[in-house]
């Protein structure tokens, strides 16, 4: 069988597409390897829901709190954070590099009776296209990529002025090499052996230099931990492994 590759001429890495999409029938099973995004799923919706509350001056529904806004989720996978953002009343677009996610994301999205639109595309190939959004979310998806900066670049031109950005990756750093590559892959296998590789963790000021050029700018920067005692992930102001960041691109107005 041939592996599942990208849209040519773009920054997806073939070798993690291809890891992905064999494992697309799993992506809402909580029990698979996608266990760790499940864990932390409800925090990353918290965080972003709070910060574009706060960006966008949102009140209302506490259930439809970001009625109307142009969500993108770029590397949107199985649509693990899309369906929460569209129940949030969110007019969300996912995209991704393996065709098998989306259509794992398009059927499950029909189950839930979402309405969510989904492409088989990268942010660089769209990026000519006129169209610009409110809020763009990279979640979990720089360290996956093939040129950052490219990366960056793109999705930087998909945020309207006065929009934002949400991202998290994994810090370059001795801890989260110890804790994120050796523990959560070799020892604790939490993840599949190779999922990650190291070299490839962005810094917090590598991140703010690649997104500067662009007009957008860092404004929050927190990180994710696991709390052992309650088996739960939460904010903290730790950001050795994972970490979240909120950015926006100033000009234009609040939605």
């Amino acid at each position: 069988m041939a592996l599942a590759k990208s849209p040519p001429g773009g920054t997806a890495s073939d070798e993690d597409v291809a890891r992905f999409t064999s494992l697309a029938s799993t992506w809402w099973d909580p029990d698979s390897a996608f266990a760790p995004l499940h864990a932390i799923n409800p925090l990353r919706v918290r965080y972003i829901v709070d910060q574009l509350v706060d960006c966008f001056n949102l009140s209302g529904d506490p259930e439809q709190l970001l009625a109307g806004l142009k969500v993108l989720d770029i590397g949107c996978g199985g649509g693990l954070l899309c369906e929460p953002l569209a129940q949030q009343g969110a007019l969300v677009t996912g995209i991704d590099a393996g065709r098998e996610n989306i259509e794992a994301a398009k059927t499950h999205a029909r189950e839930m009776g979402l309405k969510i639109t989904y492409r088989h595309v990268l942010p660089e190939q769209i990026e000519d296209e006129q169209t610009s959004y409110d809020v763009v979310v990279n979640m979990e998806v720089i360290e996956h990529v093939t040129d950052v900066a490219q990366f960056l670049k793109a999705s930087a031109s998909l945020v309207r002025p006065g929009g934002a950005m949400v991202l998290s990756t994994l810090n370059r750093t001795a801890k989260s090499f110890a804790l994120a590559k050796v523990g959560a892959e070799y020892l604790l296998r939490w993840v599949p052996i190779g999922t990650h590789n190291w070299k490839q963790f962005v810094q917090p000021s590598e991140l703010a230099a690649g997104l500067r050029p662009h007009g957008v700018e860092i404004r929050d920067l927190r990180g994710m931990v696991f709390n052992p005692l309650n088996g739960k992930w939460q904010l903290s102001r730790d950001l050795a492994v994972n970490y979240l960041a909120f950015a926006a691109k100033p000009g234009g107005s609040s939605a």
